[in-house]
């Protein structure tokens, strides 16, 4: 990623206290920092909100961001809530818009890690074709925080193919996953345990709406589920689906795409990769007679090269999720129970 945006001159290296006042020093930090660097003509209000244009209906979505290190292998905190919000809201079948930014800086964080942080939202958002149109900053006592946290919310008109629902899933549904997963969850475990590997183990992180609105595009309502499987990873998510649907869901071991490094990190680790957490993986429910034709479009797509056909919605076993071993034999796959990886996302 290019952090070459220059830091601007804002008196202070580091985050002091007086940076969350609301007086000089806030007005500097957002108007030489954040209101120059993600201008648009939302933004430039410098209002408490924005007054946004959207037909129709819409998808809205807010999370929190915790993530520690703060910077990681493949990005940081930055791109993580951007890329986060915009994957909750196309999950949803929406098509991202506009992104609220709010801030929670400890004192101590220097000037130069925040710049660096805000630039990769600027281009994070970019990427995805959204727009920061409103936040906040706030500034807690050193020891009271984590160098920084983020929220960010989201908007986004619904795409007019996308009929999205866990009550729309039905036996026969095929389960696609789109690329390797649990390399995020690595990627952070690496760098907090100092671990080291022959080629380094990045983060997947990110924007994955445009992928998904090819996939709408060309199935629409085929397409019955989508699903990213953040914390908890795969096997978490599909255990809330099955249970939320009442319906049981069978996956096959041999068709869970892990990277080979990945795969031995979480075995030295003692770790199962259907429970550690993604940020770049989405699955997608789809009707049997296009799940092979979808999974073909997938694989054409950037962020779908190792996307593979991981199971099926069965009327057997309901509110279960059962793995055909490699070897033969099958084994009930529970929800995560306690966390398995903290500060992931």
């Amino acid at each position: 990623m290019n952090l070459s945006c220059p830091l601007p001159q804002l008196d202070f290296d580091v985050i002091t206290l007086g940076h969350g006042s609301g007086g000089l020093l806030t007005n500097k930090l957002l108007q030489a920092g954040v209101f120059d660097l993600l201008r648009n003509e939302l933004l430039d209000e410098h209002h408490d909100g924005a007054t946004l244009s959207l037909d129709g209906r819409v998808a809205f979505s807010t999370d929190s961001y915790v993530v520690s290190p703060v910077f990681f292998p493949g990005g940081n905190i930055g791109e993580l809530a951007v890329n986060g919000t915009v994957n909750d809201l196309a999950m949803c079948g929406g098509m991202p818009r506009y992104l609220s930014l709010a801030f929670i800086l400890e004192e101590g964080l220097t000037m130069q890690e925040f710049w660096d942080i805000l630039v990769s939202v600027k281009i994070a958002a970019e990427r995805a074709g959204v727009r920061i149109v409103t936040g906040d900053t706030k500034v807690v006592e050193r020891g009271k925080g984590d160098k920084v946290f983020i929220n960010t919310s989201g908007v986004a008109p619904l795409h007019p193919k996308a009929n999205i629902s866990r009550r729309r899933i039905k036996p026969g549904d095929r389960i696609i996953v789109s690329g390797e997963i649990a390399t995020h969850g690595i990627a952070i475990m690496s760098v907090r345990e100092g671990l080291e590997f022959e080629t380094a183990i990045r983060s997947d992180t990110v924007n994955l709406n445009h992928t998904v609105a090819r996939l709408l595009d060309r199935f629409g309502e085929k397409i019955h589920l989508l699903t990213d499987p953040t914390r908890g990873g795969v096997a978490s998510a599909l255990n809330e689906i099955a249970r939320d649907a009442s319906l049981g869901m069978e996956i096959w071991q041999k068709a869970v795409p892990v990277n080979e490094e990945v795969a031995g990190a979480c075995e030295l680790l003692g770790l199962d990769p259907l429970y550690v957490a993604n940020e770049g993986v989405f699955m997608v429910f789809v009707e049997p007679d296009v799940a092979e034709e979808a999974l073909a479009v997938l694989r054409k797509d950037e962020n779908g090269h190792n996307a593979t056909l991981l199971g099926e919605v069965v009327a057997e076993h309901p509110r279960q999720v059962i793995l055909h071993s490699t070897i033969g034999g099958k084994r009930v796959v529970n929800m995560l129970v306690g966390e398995q990886l903290p500060r992931i996302c």
